[in-house]
């Protein structure tokens, strides 16, 4: 995708021209010092007023941008002694899914996470951050070895959706992701997920049956991307800009509506801008969270699992239908 997003075009536009007067005061004898000094000025005050009012579409932007920090990326600034694991036993290994274990602060843990690439080579040998039953299925392999061993599980989301080809249909996407569901829902160990950048249908579900669900700011997490569901409710993708709106896909919103626990803030222009401080970010809350449900017993770690997703959404019993039908 373009880095160049739409709405941050004055941004960037400003940036540049600060670096270009920055380079012709340090090539010449002319000093431009308070001009710079203006325009940064001006350009902070553009920046808090684009990236504090930002509309679904924009998160969306962002969720997607291509340098978005990575599962691995993740690894890298919050845990030491990583040991990538590979393989479900069954059929081979999907480098959509990446997992280890790891040491968080001196506590070994395990690590799952979708992994996108950086260039086209790298997006094809990990396929788009899209997973094949295979990367679902290591997945629970390694959940079930965390298990085993009482290690806490941390998940990172970040996918379009698992993917939807002939070859994954016939090695049973479905019951992969059914079976994650099913299993990751009586686990015995405290399980953390973090939506860093899209969190895509089931694909993303796959991930994220856990005590505790945070979402970066700028994330997404939806059944349907704004493209599909505009081509199904009008007939038209170009109409992905008004899906997103009715969606109600953003952190802000799915906090609103109870489905996440928190919101983890980004660095101001989004996570890509300092992978480093958007660690920390994590960090915080991920530090927070694993000593909150260390803690706690295992029975009852499932039993707030359970209640947790039973009152998500609104249902209506039978009776109750029938009586406002009348």
């Amino acid at each position: 995708m373009v880095n160049e997003l739409e709405f941050e075009k004055p941004v960037l536009e400003l940036r540049e021209k600060i670096a270009e007067l920055r380079e012709f005061t340090k090539n010449s004898e002319v000093d431009l010092s308070d001009e710079i000094d203006k325009l940064e000025s001006r350009l902070e005050k553009l920046e808090k007023e684009i990236y504090e009012n930002m509309r679904p579409w924009d998160r969306v932007q962002l969720a997607r941008h291509s340098k978005r920090p990575t599962t691995l990326d993740y690894i890298e600034h919050l845990f030491t002694d990583f040991i990538e694991l590979h393989g479900d036993r069954l059929y081979g290994d999907d480098h959509a899914i990446v997992g280890g274990i790891a040491k968080y602060k001196g506590l070994p843990v395990t690590v799952i996470g979708h992994q996108r690439g950086r260039d086209t080579k790298e997006n094809i040998r990990r396929n788009f951050g899209m997973p094949h039953p295979e990367g679902y299925r290591k997945a629970l392999r390694l959940m079930k070895q965390a298990e085993k061993f009482r290690r806490p599980i941390i998940c990172f989301i970040d996918t379009k959706g698992a993917y939807p080809g002939k070859s994954a249909e016939e090695r049973g996407q479905s019951e992969a992701i059914a079976r994650n569901l099913f299993e990751m829902a009586g686990l015995k160990v405290p399980i953390i997920c973090i939506v860093t950048g899209e969190g895509g249908s089931g694909g993303a579900l796959a991930l994220g049956i856990g005590d505790r669900i945070y979402m970066l700011e700028n994330s997404t997490y939806s059944v349907i991307t704004p493209e599909g569901a505009a081509s199904i409710l009008w007939k038209d993708a170009s109409l992905a800009k008004q899906a997103a709106e009715a969606l109600k896909i953003t952190a802000p919103d799915l906090k609103g509506l109870g489905i996440i626990d928190e919101i983890i803030p980004e660095v101001r222009g989004g996570a890509h801008r300092d992978v480093e401080k958007q660690a920390e970010n994590i960090d915080e809350i991920l530090k927070k969270a694993l000593q909150e449900l260390i803690a706690v017993e295992s029975e009852t770690l499932i039993q707030e699992r359970y209640s947790k997703y039973k009152k998500m959404g609104k249902y209506m019993e039978q009776k109750e239908y029938e009586k406002i039908q009348n």
